[in-house]
Formats: C-alpha cells, structure tokens, sequence
C-alpha cells in the first residue's frame, strides 16, 4: 500500500512540474508579443514582464478552451505608466488592449484648415499677431492707486 500512494504522490509531483513548464511557456510566449505590439505601436514596454490576471473559459469551433490574460505596462512618452493587456487563446493573440493617447484642449495646436491662412502660433492673450492685429479683446488690469490715508486693505 505504501508504493501506490508514494507513487500517486510521485505522479502528481510530476503534474505540477509540468504544469509549471507549460505555464511558464506560455508566459514567455506572451511576454514576446506584448513586445512585438509595443514596437508594432510605438509604445515602450515597462519592466519587461507579463503577469497572469485572469483567465476565462471561451467557445471555439464548438469547444470550451482556455483563454489567458496577461498584464503589463507600457509608456506612451516615457513619462507615464499605463496598464496594457493581452489575452492569449491556445497559441494566438485573441484581444489586445493598450492605452490610447488623448490630448487635452490646452494640448491641442489651433490649425486652420488647408488653404484658408496662415498658421500663427499661440500668443499671449493682448499680444499682437505677425499682422499687428490684437489676438484679444480683453483689456489689461492695472494695479490699483493706493490711497495716502495709511495701511487699509479699502
């Protein structure tokens, strides 16, 4: 009695080992993708890992498989941090999810459709144009004249 169950743990040792290999396969696999699609979008890839955040059973041909999702980081401008992720179905890339780049109003570049004027840059709200015409109406404050009855705020 002592040989089979010491050979049932021996066996289920070996699954887990196997298990394992075939795990951490897979991650390496993904791990090649997620860089191929950062440089694929221009995008740089964080710390240089994936990690296993969920998986999730799926329909294909009339089968349920396994589908993987692995998370990572990526930088849009070197500057930030944003999560990214990949799911995996068997061997192929099922869905990729990677930040997008959003520009903010102040962000934006104020440029005139084709042929209709010239392209001045931003200035200062006041500031003449290259034509001498102001850019604004606002009138410019000027401080406040103080009175020589003493220290008051009024």
């Amino acid at each position: 009695m002592g040989n089979i169950h010491d050979l049932l743990i021996l066996l289920a040792l070996v699954a887990a080992i196997a298990l394992w290999l075939k795990l951490s396969a897979a991650r390496d696999r993904a791990a090649t993708e997620a860089r191929l699609q950062c440089e694929r979008y221009g995008l740089q890839m964080l710390d240089e890992s994936v990690g296993l955040r969920a998986l999730r059973l799926r329909r294909v041909a009339g089968r349920q498989r396994l589908e993987r999702c692995y998370g990572f980081e990526v930088s849009i401008d070197g500057a930030d941090r944003e999560q990214a992720s990949l799911w995996v179905l068997g061997d192929t890339l099922s869905e990729l999810r990677l930040p997008t780049v959003v520009l903010s109003p102040s962000d934006q570049l104020d440029i005139p459709a084709a042929g209709t004027e010239t392209w001045h840059p931003p200035t200062e709200p006041g500031a003449p144009h290259a034509d001498g015409a102001a850019s604004s109406n606002v009138i410019p404050l000027r401080p406040r004249r103080r009175s020589s009855g003493g220290n008051t705020l009024h």
